[in-house]
């Protein structure tokens, strides 16, 4: 079989025709212009993305970004206080993209090119977007559009019989929303050797939300600067407990009224969590005594639960029953010395210390 060349990437033609000539515009996308080239300088593509909502940010903004964004984490970005920090793992999926999208032409027929650079809405200046891979199956202008995914074995089981997590199923419906186009793609490569992609067709219902959402918050917390409310995911307790630099001993002061509602609140949310945690130590304890000595608990024929010898090791009750196999297999590993470094070099020391929220019982 025969390749082409489009916009610099090899792709396997669907058609028995030539691959269209690369335009120094963009190629049509009906709702969106050219707004950057690829290649432009990194401050203006950085300019470029804080000043609008990108496909990477929709996740985040409506609470579906797992640990690693959240919509605090796009409200900092927003206004210039990154929070990003590539991953060798993030490094490693960009630099096999095209490796993946030729794997996924491979397997679906579907040619694919390089987008010529960052796109914008027609009608709504804020909507961009940077996607992955455009589509073509069919001679003349894109079809759609793909997003490329690198996943870990961990996470095979999102990406089985077709599945598409939420978050890039929504950053492939952005692109649509953008550009106009009636559907995408979105491929990933899990566990490093296995193709999983599905085909997503454009809901206009759900454009129209997404449009409706993230304008409204674009506006609010962005252009007017208000920040948004607290919410209890993972990603936004992480980013909190690094986002300041402490000032020691400085005091901030808090509303009475207010203090007052969040301490009962914090007291009332810790009792039910007591609660539930007894009630959930009890139904595991009825699950161990039906277990026994057994490891693998099944009901009707199918697996029911595991109780398996695989958690921590005891290493202090071993020490004391076993004192001369601990000494023998008892081995100094370097550490970082921490006091030293608190004594010396105390701001650094600082820097990276984590903060731990204490609400005393007795206090306003």
């Amino acid at each position: 079989m025969t390749t082409s060349t489009f916009y610099g990437v090899e792709t396997l033609p669907l058609f028995d025709l030539p691959a269209p000539a690369p335009s120094p515009t963009l190629p049509d996308a009906p709702t969106a212009r050219l707004l950057l080239p690829a290649g432009a300088p990194e401050a203006a593509w950085l300019a470029a993305r804080r000043e609008g909502i990108g496909g990477s940010d929709i996740a985040g903004i409506l609470g579906l970004g797992g640990k690693h964004t959240s919509p605090r984490h796009v409200f900092e970005e927003k206004h210039g206080r990154s929070t990003f920090k590539e991953t060798e793992y993030a490094e490693v999926g960009r630099e096999i993209e095209a490796f993946i999208a030729r794997l996924f032409t491979k397997r679906s027929g579907v040619r694919t090119a390089q987008a010529p650079g960052t796109l914008v809405h027609v009608d709504h200046p804020w909507m961009r977007v940077n996607v992955d891979r455009l589509t073509f199956e069919r001679p003349g202008p894109a079809s759609g559009v793909l997003e490329l995914k690198n996943r870990s074995e961990y996470q095979a089981s999102q990406w089985e019989d077709g599945q598409i997590p939420d978050a890039p199923a929504l950053q492939c419906h952005w692109g649509m929303a953008v550009g106009g186009w009636s559907h995408g793609f979105v491929a990933a490569l899990v566990g490093g050797n296995k193709l999983r992609w599905a085909r997503l067709e454009r809901d206009e219902e759900m454009v129209e939300w997404l449009i409706d959402h993230c304008g409204t918050w674009f506006q609010r917390h962005v252009v007017e600067g208000e920040p948004p409310p607290a919410d209890g995911l993972e990603g936004t307790a992480d980013l909190l407990a690094k986002l300041w630099s402490v000032k020691a001993e400085a005091v901030a002061e808090i509303d009475l009224a207010k203090a007052k509602e969040l301490r009962a609140k914090h007291a009332d949310v810790k009792a039910r969590q007591k609660e539930l945690d007894a009630e959930l130590r009890t139904v595991e304890s009825e699950m161990k005594l039906l277990t026994g000595e057994n490891e693998l608990a099944k009901s009707g024929g199918k697996p029911a639960w595991t109780w398996k010898a695989n958690g921590p090791f005891a290493s202090k009750q071993f020490a004391e029953e076993h004192p001369d196999l601990a000494a023998e297999y008892t081995h100094m590993a370097p550490a970082l010395d921490t006091g030293r470094l608190k004594t010396e070099q105390p701001d650094i020391y600082a820097k990276f210390r984590a903060r731990r929220l204490i609400v005393p019982a007795k206090g306003v």
